[in-house]
Formats: C-alpha cells, structure tokens, sequence
C-alpha cells in the first residue's frame, strides 16, 4: 500500500511557475513507475509527465519543453516544475505509483492538488 500527498498548487499568472510536490509513504518508492496526471472541468484525466524506476521520463506533448518531472528517492518524493504555465493548464493535478508484478498491478493515487493559471 502507498500513500501519495501531493502539495504546492494555488494560483499564479500566465507565464509564472510553480512547483508540485508528491510525497510517498507505506512502501518501497523506489521500484514504483510515478507520474503526474491532470483534469480540468468536463474533461477527461490525462497524463503530463512519467518517470520511470530507472529515471526515463515522458512528457505529453502540450507541456515538453515547460514541465519537468523529477524524483527524490532518498526524500520518497516526486517532483513537477512547471514554467511558462498558461490558462489552459488550470486543472487538478494528482500523482500516482504504479508497479506491475505479473499477475498483479498496484496502482495508487493521491487525492489531487488544484492548479490555476489566471491573470
């Protein structure tokens, strides 16, 4: 079992930054898939950001080049830097672990940080 608390959204200006934080407990962080996730209002979650056990990370496409995932094993916690943000990044966001062990999946989700972006 993992829980995941996330921290560190609020509101900033179009072109400001912020940084996510999501810290682990109840488990090995290490071995676990992490990644960032988003939903704005009426529409569907959607990845941002992944990094891997081994530290590969993956981006969608509309934030490559603003957000950067990064991750502190020492300190159980995941990171998202986010630059330039723009209104259409206003959503809430929520970390999660994933680990697959054939024939098990574990999965796990924390319960979301809300992020606007607004002047």
């Amino acid at each position: 079992q993992v829980q995941l608390v996330e921290s560190g959204g609020g509101l900033v200006q179009p072109g400001g930054s912020l940084r996510l934080s999501c810290a682990a407990s109840g488990s090995i962080f290490s071995i676990y898939n992490m990644a960032w996730y988003r939903q704005a209002p009426g529409k569907q979650r959607e990845l941002v950001a992944a990094i891997a056990s081994g530290g590969w990370t993956n981006y969608a496409d509309s934030v490559k080049g603003r957000f950067t995932i990064s991750r502190d094993n020492a300190r159980n916690t995941v990171y998202l830097q986010m630059n330039s943000l723009e209104p259409e990044d206003t959503a809430v966001y929520y970390c999660n672990a994933d680990r697959e062990r054939p024939p098990f999946r574990y999965n796990y989700w924390g319960q979301g940080t809300q992020v606007t972006v607004s002047s």
